[in-house]
């Protein structure tokens, strides 16, 4: 039903930024909560950005806060998450997720739908 693709990762310095983008499919698109996840190697899947339906409302974890910024196309149907001040601790890999049922914050959301990742390394 829902069908993302991710693109945009790749190896950065310390202090660069990177755009990460997300092509999604499906005609539900536009009343789907989105989010960004990360995961590194041996620990668990960390939520890191989230936007509701209509973009008007997005969610960030302090880890992130003040330097990634989500944004949503409804019309192209594309997700972005724009990252700055770059750090070796945000080195993962990026998912893009759709939710199925949305929470009162894209952050509490359920995310059913998942891209397949795109690996982003940032040196010190």
């Amino acid at each position: 039903q829902v069908h993302l693709v991710e693109s945009g990762g790749g190896l950065v310095q310390t202090g660069d930024s990177l755009r990460l983008s997300c092509a999604a499919s499906g005609r539900t698109f536009s009343s789907r909560a989105m989010g960004w996840f990360r995961q590194v190697s041996g620990k668990e899947r960390e939520f890191v950005a989230g936007i509701d339906y209509s973009g008007g409302s997005t969610d960030y974890p302090d880890s992130v806060k003040g330097r990634f910024t989500v944004s949503r196309d409804n019309v192209k149907t594309m997700v972005y998450l724009q990252m700055s001040s770059l750090k070796p601790e945000d080195t993962a890999v990026y998912y893009c997720a759709a939710a199925s049922i949305p929470g009162v914050t894209p952050s509490r959301s359920r995310y059913n739908y998942w891209g397949q990742g795109t690996q982003v390394t940032v040196s010190s």
